[in-house]
């Protein structure tokens, strides 16, 4: 079995000791990250080939109103780009199983063999779905060729699934998608709403670990972005006590001028990985709020790449 990427980087060091300085060296939470698109942040990349490293799993965000030629066209082009795609499938937009299958059914011809299935951020579906354990149990996911099939997680929780402040609703998903995931061939994984702590996100994984839910997870950052920017999102995307990190942040009126960098979270992963080696907190996923292009710099230059792995150099 191979090993995550982030456990690989942690077993080359492992000479070294483990000490402050070494947790400032970031790479190891950097390897194999994934990052966000929008069809509309996209189409402001004129080449991924030459921003992203090679590898690189690129999630295309469904927003409402977005219309699904826009979704199938970025799929094609990032897929045609080299790049494992994951489409974002919200049971809330869909009407019915038709919409579904058709949706699988274009994103297959696109060359997407990967999605992201969850609920959707609209407070009232607008057909039949309202959940994404709704879609698993269709089967159309393994009957279009998705082999890998990510879901949503809360570390911080989730007032929408549980208004009264708990986890009840949440953790029992994700039992659900654990026992999905050992009865079916599908690779599965956690990608998490951003945070601006590790702490709670590691607590959240020993909950999980409790409850038998031992899937691979994948911790969302944001990626650079003024602060006023980053306080806005985090607000809109309901975001928990770990926005204290930015409010913290915010009185200082100078840091206003500042844009916001992970680097601590970032810190914090590597050290926690370091005491946790077998952490299912296996990469990040980039939600590049200050923009595409600035959020993969922000990795390139944090992570220390060697000139001859930078995009567009080799190859």
């Amino acid at each position: 079995m191979a090993m995550p990427p982030l456990y690989h980087l942690l077993s080359r060091k492992s000479g070294r000791s483990k000490t402050d300085n070494y947790t400032r060296d970031l790479t190891p939470a950097l390897e194999g990250y994934s990052i966000e698109v929008m069809p509309r942040t996209a189409a402001k990349i004129d080449n991924f080939r030459a921003l992203l490293p090679s590898g690189t799993r690129v999630y295309v965000a469904h927003i409402e109103g977005t219309p699904i030629h826009e979704m199938t066209d970025t799929v094609r082009r990032i897929s045609e780009d080299g790049f494992a795609v994951m489409p974002h499938i919200p049971a809330r937009l869909l009407d019915d199983e038709a919409m579904l299958e058709d949706w699988l059914s274009r994103y297959s011809d696109a060359g997407a063999r990967e999605a992201l299935v969850l609920a959707g951020g609209l407070d009232q579906p607008r057909g039949k779905f309202h959940c994404s354990m709704q879609l698993l149990e269709t089967g159309l996911f393994d009957k279009h060729g998705f082999t890998r099939l990510h879901v949503a997680g809360h570390p911080e929780g989730n007032k929408d699934i549980d208004p009264d402040g708990s986890d009840h609703s949440v953790m029992e998903a994700l039992r659900w998608k654990q026992a999905f995931n050992d009865r079916t061939d599908s690779e599965m994984a956690i990608v998490t709403q951003f945070a601006f702590e590790v702490g709670p996100v590691i607590e959240w994984t020993a909950r999980l670990s409790a409850e038998n839910v031992d899937l691979p997870i994948h911790l969302g950052i944001a990626g650079p972005a003024k602060l006023q920017t980053m306080i806005k999102f985090a607000v809109a995307c309901g975001v928990g006590p770990s926005i204290r990190v930015l409010q913290r942040r915010a009185k200082d009126i100078s840091n206003l001028l500042l844009p916001y960098k992970p680097t601590d979270v970032l810190s914090e992963l590597v050290a926690h990985r370091l005491k946790v080696p077998d952490s299912n907190l296996r990469q990040v996923h980039f939600f590049p709020l200050g923009g595409i292009r600035q959020t993969v710099e922000f990795a390139l230059a944090t992570g220390k790449q060697k000139e001859a792995d930078r995009p567009g150099v080799s190859g």
